[in-house]
């Protein structure tokens, strides 16, 4: 049987390298954002469907998500839409992960985990949490990202000392070695958990 590890955070808190750690110690990772990736890709799952519902933000058989999100900002409605197309696909996807992957620690990246109401499909849910100063610093440092398009997403997201609160473990991302630590403290406890089991 396969212990199912959430793993979510707030913009810029450290989760992509907190995943990696996770990979780095044997366990496979399941992306929620590489799966939507996939979908908008050329000929990707997603791409008919989109065409139909923003049809400019489609072309050449592949979605252009700057595009779709300038689309999102000037139309409230799109997004429950389009919301409404990826988020079975998502699902199905990370199920088929799951049946493939028996027997493992699974660790499963999902950005709104919280906000999608998901957090009972897992046996437990990591959070990582650094602090605001640091999580800008690293959100502004992206390619084309700015300061406006930083609190757009924030505003979608939970406060972080929320997530924090409903998850079973948190990891400190303001150092590398305090994540580190966190992982290994939080993968010990999961095969005790299992032994236990």
């Amino acid at each position: 049987m396969s212990f199912l590890l959430g793993l979510t955070g707030s913009i810029g808190m450290g989760k992509s390298t907190t995943a990696q750690l996770f990979a780095d110690r044997g366990c496979k990772v399941w992306d929620a954002d590489s799966t939507v990736h996939r979908a908008y890709g050329e000929n990707g799952a997603a791409v008919a469907s989109i065409a139909k519902i923003a049809p400019s933000a489609v072309s050449q058989g592949f979605v252009d998500r700057a595009k779709l999100r300038a689309l999102i900002s000037q139309d409230a409605k799109l997004l429950p839409k389009l919301e409404a197309i990826i988020h079975p696909l998502v699902k199905k996807d990370r199920e088929a992960f799951i049946a493939g992957n028996p027997g493992s620690i699974l660790v499963f990246d999902i950005p709104l985990l919280f906000e999608l109401n998901s957090a009972a499909d897992f046996d437990a849910v990591a959070c990582v949490l650094s602090s605001p100063e640091v999580q800008e610093s690293r959100v502004l440092a992206r390619s084309g990202m700015t300061a406006e398009h930083f609190q757009m997403i924030l505003s979608k997201q939970w406060p972080a000392e929320e997530k924090a609160a409903r998850a079973d473990y948190i990891i400190d991302t303001n150092s590398p070695e305090t994540a580190a630590r966190a992982v290994d403290v939080i993968l010990a406890d999961i095969k005790k958990r299992q032994k236990d089991a």
